[in-house]
């Protein structure tokens, strides 16, 4: 097995491991959408900090899909390439950040608990602030998502690594996932019929190009006419 054979399936593979972020809004949502979500925070804490881990594990996918992609499809575009490896990695980071505002909710349910009757609105107005913090920062490690995301379609489509059907989708997709952060970034709510509309061909796409990749790989005679020309040169 060649080494971009390799780097095809570690990709693909990656590409399925980020899914462990669904898994994290299925966890915590209905915790944090709650009215009551401090109590609930405190109740449930094993869950979310089961969600926190698999935002981890999806910010560490998201790395490693650009750090991965960056040696083959730097071949065809070094600009685009190293931009595309950057956002992923300035993706990651913001998921880690927004990890630990997840994370910091768990202690300050504890004490708005303990807190009983006494006076809990510094609580609450502290819980809001940290809620808020999290989806903003989440937000902006999403754009950075669909940034890169752009580049690599856009490279993947001028090269036909892989097959142009799935590079253009994937590159529509994220242009409008891409719409969608901005449109949360106006007000818009990130679960609101509009917003799973806009991502939901980006999350098709993501599944279709990780099982491709693991089954097919790059398009050989892509990385043979690549070769070929290197060669000339």
């Amino acid at each position: 097995m060649n080494s971009n054979r390799k780097t095809a399936i570690i990709v693909g593979v990656l590409f399925i491991i980020g899914f462990a972020g669904i898994l994290t809004a299925v966890l915590t949502k209905p915790i944090l959408d709650s009215p009551d979500y401090l109590i609930k925070i405190s109740a449930n804490e094993k869950q979310i900090l089961l969600g926190a881990l698999f935002q981890l594990i999806m910010a560490a996918a998201c790395a490693g899909i650009g750090i991965s992609l960056y040696p083959v499809l730097k071949k065809y575009n070094e600009g685009l390439a190293l931009g595309s490896v950057g956002f992923r990695i300035i993706e990651a980071v913001l998921f880690f950040v927004a990890t630990t505002g997840l994370l910091s909710l768990i202690p300050l349910s504890q004490e708005y608990v303990k807190a009983g009757a006494s006076d809990t609105s510094h609580f609450q107005t502290l819980g809001t602030i940290l809620l808020a913090e999290r989806d903003s920062v989440f937000n902006l490690g999403f754009m950075a998502f669909t940034l890169g995301a752009l580049m690599y379609y856009y490279i993947f489509y001028q090269s036909k690594l892989i097959p142009r059907w799935l590079s253009g989708w994937g590159f529509i997709a994220a242009a409008l996932s891409l719409s969608q952060a901005l449109l949360v970034m106006f007000g818009e709510e990130p679960f609101s019929t509009i917003s799973i509309l806009l991502n939901f061909p980006i999350l098709v796409n993501e599944i279709v190009l990780a099982v491709w990749l693991i089954v097919k790989g790059f398009n050989p005679s892509a990385i043979a006419s690549l070769s070929a020309k290197v060669d000339i040169n």
